[in-house]
């Protein structure tokens, strides 16, 4: 008889139940493992994040962006807009706030010979420089009619269009061609790209040399119609918070006129190991790069179990990412790491010279930006471990059951999206600012979705198209197509949520393991009274009772699974049993009138079964004729 029912079921129950514990458990030890892995990432990236960073851009940028002339409370560098204004900032607020050389009763705090303290705290580093980039005349064409009037033409920046030849007084650096370095990188500015090099001149220590300088500059027309850009850059060193703040001024002169400020003020942390945190945290970058190694190597046994069919599943390409993230991390670090102590020393050595700490804050937001990446991937990666709850579940499963509808739906969104987008640019693009250039306008749409948007400067642009242009596109995409997008999901959800209720489900395994371990670490520690095996069987058919009961069966169909459930886990008790150690067994006329109605109710299940399939082909053989 024993043989007979092993027959039937191919593995024996328990161990199949065997194997989901130990897939259960080796799934709860791999969201443990990662659990501590995200713990010291988070600890890592936050340990790099220091308070002070924004502070010391504030107070860096209502100095040198907020203060005004004197006289001229409407003149500070955010308002420049000639080169007037440029000369009079220069020679005011950019002089006064760089050099600080007494307290505020006149008292000198140190020798002159050292660098000034900007705000009493901020060492400045090195001597500050200032740099400009400039076009060749003749590098456009003007149209033959207005030759006679114009035969100067200089075009936008480009590196072929650039001016490399001496002018001017042709004495000093600062009339005098400069190559760019070799490492150095370029500046994306609001109307060009713009490479190392120029035009170069540092400032004094003195406030009046570089102050009669200025007024030579200015008399000698250092600035011309080549003129395209002007970059002021300098560095201080905060030591209270061992901070250094990187600091960039850059005025651009497009080929329309005027003037565009733009600025960068980078505070970083280049001494990154001083305190005992920071060695804490170095210690979780050594602990990173343990992690790093245990999942490579888990994924290279994956991908030598599964091969091909290992790149089917979203979760590993997610892995691989990943791991990408994470060496990337690695490299930016130890790179930056070498150029810091490479250069560092040197630089701070140097301080008759301009020190270019800007290569410096460059690599290290670089490394800021990775690993930002990396944490978030890291934290999306978690949703690989929703299989013991329930509600992540369903929001699992109602993304990858509607996604292919919502491809289908995006291909139409972008295209009304985009025409929208070519409209607003074409129309608005010459008046409005938010529609300036494509990607602008792109931009702007969104913020309209979400209520963020300029009726009346669309409205002055063009009176007709305008009001147009915003209801069409009101009422096309946000009325429409995002309900749209919403009734897809909508439906998705209640697909899933119906599916749920009648069984058809994942087993939250996972769930009821963490719980049960829970459970059993209360009860060790004498916080809950330990459950007998009646109370457990007791609250699990409560549960399952109620549970049928919202579901919507009746009384009857309630009592028949509860008498079903107990037929089997008699027969179940005897016949599975490890600890029977003989062939044949006695059986009894009450388990012989048991397995009979067992197997009568079971007839019943599956003539039910049988009526629902051949309803269903009938249904399938219909549509198909």
């Amino acid at each position: 008889r024993k043989n007979f029912v092993l027959c039937l079921t191919g593995t024996p129950k328990h161990k199949l139940r065997y194997r989901e514990d130990v897939e259960i458990r080796t799934t709860l030890q791999e969201l443990l493992l990662y659990s501590i892995f995200l713990i010291n990432l988070c600890i890592l990236t936050f340990g790099m994040v220091n308070p002070h960073m924004y502070y010391l851009n504030k107070v860096m940028s209502s100095l040198f962006l907020d203060t005004s002339v004197a006289g001229e409370e409407r003149t500070n560098f955010k308002s420049i807009r000639s080169i007037t204004d440029f000369w009079k900032f220069m020679e005011g607020p950019f002089l006064d706030g760089l050099y600080w050389d007494s307290w505020y009763n006149n008292e000198k705090l140190y020798d002159l010979k050292n660098s000034s303290r900007i705000y009493y705290e901020n060492i400045l580093l090195g001597l500050p420089r200032v740099r400009q980039l400039k076009v060749r005349n003749g590098t456009c064409k003007v149209y033959s009619f207005f030759r006679s009037l114009m035969d100067e033409c200089y075009d936008k920046y480009t590196s072929k269009n650039e001016d490399m030849a001496d002018f001017g007084l042709k004495q000093d650096t600062e009339w005098k061609y400069s190559s760019p370095g070799m490492n150095s990188p370029w500046h994306w500015g609001f109307v060009g790209v713009y490479q190392n090099g120029g035009y170069i001149f540092t400032l004094s220590k003195s406030k009046s040399e570089t102050l009669n300088k200025f007024i030579n500059l200015r008399m000698n027309s250092w600035i011309t119609r080549g003129t395209r850009v002007i970059f002021i850059d300098f560095s201080v060193y905060n030591a209270n918070v061992n901070l250094f703040c990187i600091i960039r001024l850059v005025a651009e002169f497009p080929a329309t006129g005027g003037i565009l400020t733009s600025w960068q003020f980078y505070s970083v942390k280049l001494l990154r190991y001083v305190s005992f945190y920071d060695y804490f945290i170095a210690s979780c970058e050594i602990i990173f790069c343990i992690f790093i190694i245990v999942f490579t190597i888990q994924e290279i046994k994956k991908l030598k179990e599964f091969k091909f069919a290992y790149f089917k599943s979203i979760w590993n390409w997610l892995e691989l990412l990943l791991l990408v993230l994470c060496f990337s991390t690695v490299f930016f670090s130890s790179y930056s790491n070498m150029q810091i102590y490479r250069m560092l020393g040197q630089l701070l050595r140097d301080t008759e010279k301009y020190s270019d700490f800007y290569f410096l804050a460059y690599w290290h937001i670089y490394y800021n930006n990775i690993i930002a990446i990396t944490i978030f991937f890291a934290w999306i990666k978690i949703f690989k471990f929703i299989s013991f709850n329930k509600t992540m579940s369903q929001l699992s499963s109602t993304l990858s059951r509607c996604i292919k509808d919502i491809i289908g739906f995006a291909i139409m969104f972008f295209i009304i999206f985009f025409a929208y987008a070519q409209l607003g640019f074409l129309v608005f693009g010459s008046q409005v600012d938010d529609f300036s250039t494509f990607q602008n306008a792109i931009f702007t749409q969104f913020r309209i979705v979400l209520g963020d948007f300029n009726f009346a400067g669309i409205q002055q642009a063009n009176r007709i198209l305008g009001p147009i242009y915003f209801i069409t596109f009101i009422f096309f995409v946000f009325f429409v197509l995002l309900n749209m997008f919403l009734a897809i999901i909508n439906d998705t959800y209640s697909e899933v949520k119906a599916d749920y209720s009648i069984g058809r489900r994942p087993d939250f395994q996972l769930g009821k393991m963490i719980k049960k371990s829970y459970n059993n670490a209360l009860e060790k520690l004498k916080l809950k009274k330990p459950e007998t095996d009646e109370d457990k069987e007791r609250t699990e058919n409560k549960d399952l009772a109620e549970k049928a009961r919202r579901e919507g069966f009746d009384e009857k169909e309630i009592q028949s699974a509860e008498q079903m459930k107990k037929w089997k886990e008699r027969l179940e008790k005897k016949y599975y049993s490890t600890e029977i150690q003989d062939d044949y067994q006695t059986v009894t006329q009450q388990e012989f009138r048991d397995l009979f109605l067992y197997a009568v109710e079971l007839e019943k299940e599956l003539h039910y079964v049988s009526l629902k399939l051949n309803r269903v082909m009938r249904k399938v053989s219909a549509l198909q004729y």
